[in-house]
């Protein structure tokens, strides 16, 4: 079992684009491998638009550590607000504070309790950093988790699909991608397919580097513009450093020939090879308007021709140029 997966330098190169197409032509008749497919880009999930999947099972994911504050044992002594350097500690006579005690209050066993004019945390501003809980002298805070998103078990019309949501303003998104791509796994092995391909996030943080942990190939969707070329760089030294073979394609090639030639110079100098250039094609965003791949929605459009040309290669890579 292999994993493919598809990454970007930034958000918006067409990164999904290319992952519904694929997962379409995984689904033929012909296609050379069965396969489970991950969206990964946790924080902006949108392969689902394009698959149409049905949920099978939905989770809540739990992460994301604040600081509650016991006030039956507080001592009010105000050291927990001094030391928060992100503001989340405030006394509840500040009306925001305030807010947030009167809501916990009516959420207590005792919902008719007096609000008391005791230090409260904000969750949404507490970064999570504990250092409130180690300078308070009568140990009345401790961390508590949270729930702050959603994995789930899709069936799509192109085989099965595991995703998630995170809510938003929360992170441990790189936890969350690991949570998918894992869940993802083990239904490969499971039932005996044999590829995973991972959408995975944009960018070179956390997301990045969790989507990348075990993968087989890399997939970069570059765009020829300065941004582009410059992030491309970025992902292919994270990929380098962790070791995982990369090849790049190059979406809306045409727009500036200048840059996709830059692309290629710098592919040829660091021996990464480029698997296709796929032309600008207004076709692609029809396809995406009518949820399907643009390879099912027009495939003799100038966009799946390439994208096929593309797919060939990288199946062909997959199946011979990595090792097992």
């Amino acid at each position: 079992m292999k994993q493919l997966v598809i990454l970007s330098g930034k958000g918006g190169t067409g990164k999904t684009s290319v992952a519904a197409a694929f997962a379409h032509l995984l689904s033929l008749d012909d296609a050379p491998f069965r396969t489970v497919l991950a969206d990964a880009d946790v924080d902006a999930s949108n392969l689902e638009l394009v698959l149409s999947p049905k949920i099978i099972t939905r989770e809540s994911f739990r992460g994301g550590l604040y600081a509650r504050i016991d006030w039956n044992t507080c001592i009010d002594c105000g050291i927990c607000e001094q030391v928060c350097r992100f503001d989340a500690i405030g006394d509840t006579s500040r009306p925001q504070f305030h807010r947030l005690a009167a809501r916990r209050v009516a959420q207590s066993d005792t919902p008719s309790s007096p609000i008391p004019e005791l230090p409260i945390v904000d969750p949404i501003a507490c970064d999570g950093c504990a250092a409130c809980v180690y300078q308070c002298p009568v140990d009345a805070i401790t961390m508590h988790d949270q729930v702050v998103g959603e994995w789930f078990r899709s069936e799509s019309r192109y085989g099965p699909l595991f995703h998630a949501s995170l809510r938003p303003a929360q992170e441990n998104s790189g936890k969350l991608v690991t949570l998918v791509k894992q869940q993802a796994r083990l239904l490969a092995l499971d039932e005996d397919y044999d590829l995973v391909l991972v959408d995975g996030p944009p960018g070179i943080g956390c997301p990045v580097i969790s989507a990348v942990s075990g993968a087989d190939m890399a997939l970069i969707v570059a765009e020829p513009t300065a941004a582009g070329v410059h992030d491309m760089h970025r992902v292919l030294e994270t990929t380098a450093h962790f070791g995982v073979q990369s090849l790049v394609c190059i979406n809306k090639a045409d727009i500036y020939p200048k840059g996709a030639a830059e692309i290629e110079a710098f592919c040829r100098e660091q021996a990464v090879q480029v698997v296709g250039r796929i032309p600008f094609d207004t076709t692609v965003t029809e396809a995406m308007v009518q949820g399907q791949p643009v390879t099912l929605f027009a495939p003799d459009a100038p966009s799946s021709r390439a994208l096929l040309e593309v797919w060939g290669q990288v199946t062909a890579l997959l199946q011979n140029g990595v090792s097992p």
